[in-house]
């Protein structure tokens, strides 16, 4: 049985707002994580959390005691987009034109709007998941034609372990993105959001422009089996 040591949380949390910048928000990453820890990190302070699968994340985003910002971060599969839309507060990682297009068209079938990110991958890898930089554009302007969906930044992943200076050349590529479309001043794109950096890399992320940050480990620990 796991207990939740709510102390060592909050001790966490506190320790990591006092070593970055104001302006820079927290989105707590809860993948495995029971709902007794995210309850200690809303008690904290934490006001965004963000899951990679949306099965999981019903249960902790209709918790009554948890009245919080919910963003899904994982690779998100089409047939789940309706569950995401009706879940989920913005969607991170949205990764495709094609994925761009059905969240448009479920987010239209409940009548919800939703913010949206585009997940870059930065470092063109074929293994990962994400829009490659000279695909950006086209779904900028897929969105910008929407209803529903409401570009409002950018995310990407960098290097998940090993030396958190191999994230930079990834967050600088996704900074100078996502300050070329805001150059743009489409009318329906408000770029607001630069979600850059975990917890091996977040401190250099946020010295590349990262607004907000996804943390999991080194707020909750190792991830549990």
């Amino acid at each position: 049985m796991i207990t939740t040591d709510k102390t060592s949380i909050r001790e966490k949390i506190l320790s990591i707002r006092d070593m970055i910048p104001d302006h820079v928000e927290i989105l707590a990453a809860v993948k495995t994580r029971s709902l007794e820890e995210v309850q200690a990190a809303f008690e904290a302070g934490i006001r965004f959390f963000g899951h990679n699968y949306v099965q999981e994340a019903s249960g902790m985003i209709n918790a009554d005691s948890i009245n919080a910002e919910w963003h899904m971060i994982g690779h998100l599969q089409r047939n789940k987009a309706r569950d995401a839309v009706e879940l989920f507060d913005m969607i991170e990682s949205l990764d495709s034109l094609r994925l761009a297009r059905e969240l448009e068209k479920r987010c239209a079938q409940v009548g919800k709007a939703i913010p949206v990110l585009i997940e870059v991958n930065s470092g063109r890898e074929k293994n990962k998941t994400g829009v490659f930089p000279e695909k950006v554009q086209e779904i900028v302007q897929f969105i910008n034609g929407c209803q529903f969906l409401k570009l409002k930044g950018m995310m990407t992943m960098g290097p998940l372990t090993g030396d958190p200076e191999l994230s930079r050349p990834y967050f600088k590529e996704t900074r100078r993105l996502y300050e070329e479309v805001a150059a743009m001043e489409l009318e329906n794109t408000e770029m607001q959001t630069l979600s850059m950096g975990m917890s091996n890399s977040y401190q250099v992320a946020i010295e590349e422009g990262a607004n907000l940050i996804r943390l999991g480990t080194s707020i909750f620990g190792p991830r549990h089996a």
